[in-house]
């Protein structure tokens, strides 16, 4: 079992959805199962109504008190994977993160063969679409995880 954390920009969309996601298809697998943002307001804020919803049109929910919170890069260590949404907020946490966790920090798009390397798009600008693009996307990384967890070759730092 291992601790895994989803990061985005704000986390109000894509970690969120990805927190949402891996908790109903990876609970067993992993026994911690967060979120948080490389720029989260650190008052903590709702999840953006459009993910809130496109979470619910693809039957998923968050809890009911959950709230964004921004990354401590000391706590780093306390997670085997930290599955960041795009490169340069892997950038950021390995600037402030100890050395010994910089192997932990991975694009979530590397465990998708067709995005490998490439960010996953944020979808606070764009159209309604978007949110059900990427949770697909996230969908996808989960079962991959989850294959991977079977087989034995769980990554961690």
């Amino acid at each position: 079992m291992a601790a895994v954390l989803l990061v985005c920009t704000a986390n109000i969309c894509r970690s969120p959805m990805a927190e949402a996601i891996f908790k109903a298809r990876l609970g067993g697998v992993f026994n911690s199962i967060t979120s948080a943002g490389v720029h989260a307001d650190p008052r903590g804020g709702p999840v953006d109504a459009r993910a809130a919803a496109a979470l619910t049109r693809h039957q998923y929910s968050l809890d009911r008190k959950w709230r964004s919170r921004r990354v401590d890069p000391a706590a780093l260590g306390d997670y085997d994977l930290v599955l960041v949404m795009e490169a340069d907020h892997a950038d950021a946490l390995r600037s402030k993160a100890a050395p010994a966790h910089h192997a932990r920090i991975r694009l979530l798009s590397d465990f998708l063969p067709d995005m490998a390397g490439q960010d996953i798009p944020d979808p606070y600008f764009g159209p309604v679409a978007g949110f059900d693009a990427v949770i697909g996307m996230l969908e996808r990384a989960a079962t991959r995880l989850l294959a991977q967890s079977r087989e034995g070759r769980l990554p961690a730092g």
